[in-house]
């Protein structure tokens, strides 16, 4: 049996990784008629995509939405029976804790970056706002094939939109540092527009109009009532109605290729030795660096440099009677301003399923953490509420006790896309494709979002049948990985 028969519906192929990449390659598979065995190293499927509770209140622990303006992570729920679940957030309306009070998120911008002045009005200082004006008389900026997202809108703009605005919301998507991330990877559309623009706001101005001539109708994000966590549960259940095997608590130890008559893969997890037709990787970049060292050293070495951010999130229940929150779904919070939380989530507000459930409760997080940022992360959970519950007191004036909380620790949770993240990823591409029946996917390549994984798996899945439009879709139309409102 060859990896290619795969495609046919004959082949038998080993996904090693069972969060929601993984997960979705596993699912596409068994589409095309593959034998499919999920292997996950922990004790449950779903990666980053953790449903819990607090106080009796059903909840995420991890990623709480999904970008629906792409259709893949929409679609996948409705095709594992999540249809009649999907909830949009019944509040949109955040705001940035800055400059000693909480003002409404300015509209009008591209991941922070503004079209005019006047949409960064009562954000940013006079002297900031006038700075916005000067882009119109500045000479062309020459971006070459990447630039980071701070310095290029920076040198633009100014020091204050970026760390006003840009950072927080790109923040919020990578726990990273804007002037580290690269524009081309994270902010795809605003690399395209400002290579055929001279002034940075006509380009917003231009993608703007572009959106608006498509008049995309419906909801930015998506929700799923009970949480975003029955997504993968969902999924694996799929997987296994359908003849796939979802194996947990195996971490593979070994992967190398057969050769001979019987061309494949030895997968060892454990007292398991799999023989396998292919093999989809979708792990973080460091586990996937581990078990390509012997087949592909070269992959391995790209991967190896891939660094990742870890952050907590904060969850807290209060009576409702006791406590009283400003409107909308939350704020984020500039790291300029000096505070320690990096946002807040209403999830009360945010989600119409926790409300209604939850009536008698008032549930809320905050996410702490960033890239670099390990001191904060050091503090027990005990310490972590605290500062939360300072910051949530300055800046909302909440004060009362809350009746429940849980400390969600995501370690190296969050790949990081600097400058040239994507040659990076074409290199480690380029040296897998030199071994047949091998992919790779997952948050470490196009995108850390829900549907930017699910396109990654779906991508790897038609490379294995010898399929590259997917692939090459992703390359050209890379998945913008959005910032849902707040505390994502």
């Amino acid at each position: 049996m060859h990896a290619q028969d795969s495609r046919t519906g004959t082949g038998h192929v080993v996904v090693i990784g069972g969060g929601i990449a993984g997960l979705a390659a596993a699912h596409r598979l068994l589409d095309r008629g593959a034998r499919v065995t999920v292997l996950e190293a922990s004790g449950r499927v779903g990666g980053k995509l953790l449903p819990g509770e607090i106080a009796g209140a059903r909840v995420d622990l991890g990623a709480e939405s999904m970008l629906a303006r792409r259709p893949e992570a929409v679609a996948l729920a409705r095709e594992v029976g999540l249809a009649d679940r999907l909830q949009p957030p019944a509040t949109a309306t955040a705001s940035l804790w800055t400059r000693g009070a909480l003002r409404p998120m300015p509209k009008g911008h591209v991941m922070g970056v503004p079209g005019t002045a006047a949409a960064l009005h009562g954000v940013l200082s006079d002297e900031g706002l006038r700075r916005i004006g000067r882009d119109t008389e500045l000479p062309r900026t020459e971006i070459g094939d990447d630039v980071a997202v701070g310095e290029y809108v920076a040198a633009r703009l100014g020091r204050e939109v970026v760390d006003r605005l840009v950072e927080p919301l790109l923040g919020g998507v990578y726990a990273g540092d804007a002037y580290r991330i690269s524009l081309r990877a994270a902010v795809p559309q605003l690399f395209e527009a400002a290579r055929t623009h001279t002034s940075l706001t006509e380009a917003v101005r231009a993608i703007q109009a572009k959106a608006a001539a498509h008049q995309q109708t419906g909801p930015v994000f998506m929700g799923i009532e009970g949480g975003v966590g029955r997504l993968p549960l969902a999924v694996a259940e799929s997987v296994r109605a359908r003849g796939g095997e979802i194996v947990t608590g195996a971490p593979v130890t070994e992967l190398r290729r057969t050769r001979g008559t019987e061309s494949g893969w030895r997968v060892v997890a454990g007292d398991r030795v799999l023989h396998t037709d292919a093999v989809v990787l979708a792990l973080p970049a460091p586990a996937a660096a581990t078990l390509l060292r012997a087949e592909a050293p070269a992959a391995a070495g790209e991967l190896a440099t891939v660094e990742y951010a870890s952050m907590a999130l904060v969850t807290l229940a209060y009576r409702r009677a006791d406590a009283t929150l400003p409107e909308g779904s939350g704020f984020l919070v500039p790291p300029v301003d000096g505070h320690t939380i990096k946002a807040s989530t209403f999830a009360s507000r945010k989600w119409g399923w926790i409300d209604e459930e939850n009536p008698g409760l008032l549930v809320l997080r905050t996410s702490v953490g960033r890239y670099g940022e390990s001191e904060v992360l050091g503090r027990d959970d005990a310490g972590l509420v605290d500062v939360s519950r300072h910051d949530l007191r300055e800046a909302t004036g909440l004060s009362a006790e809350p009746v429940a909380t849980r400390v969600t620790r995501w370690d190296d949770g969050l790949p990081q896309y600097p400058v040239g993240h994507h040659t990076r990823v074409a290199r480690i591409r380029a040296h897998v494709a030199g071994l047949p029946g091998l992919a790779v996917c997952g948050a470490a390549y196009d995108g850390v979002g829900i549907p930017a994984c699910i396109a990654s798996a779906y991508a790897a899945v038609d490379q294995l049948g010898g399929d590259r439009a997917g692939l090459d879709a992703l390359i050209r139309n890379p998945v913008q990985s959005l910032h849902g409102g707040a505390g994502e």
